[in-house]
């Protein structure tokens, strides 16, 4: 093997080796963001989740005062309607 080749094949390899250490790390990176993707919308879906539990008994009685209001005032209507 000539000098000329035997130094182009040993830069091949070291540009293979680091090209391969780069990708290794693009790969955990991508591995690791994925993760952390899905740690944040579990955290998103399960806020809101639990928001709506915790105002749920406070809409059901904001819907029962409104739905007493609007029975009133249809009685109220009915009244002076006839």
């Amino acid at each position: 093997m000539e000098p000329e080749d035997k130094k182009l094949l040993e830069e091949s390899y070291r540009l293979s080796q680091e090209n391969n250490r780069l990708l290794k790390s693009l790969y955990s990176s991508m591995r690791i963001r994925r993760y952390m993707s899905i740690v944040y919308w579990v955290f998103i879906i399960g806020s809101a989740i639990g928001a709506y539990y915790f105002i749920e008994p406070y809409a059901n009685q904001v819907l029962d005062v409104f739905g007493s209001a609007k029975s009133n005032l249809n009685s109220f209507g009915d009244f002076f309607g006839n």
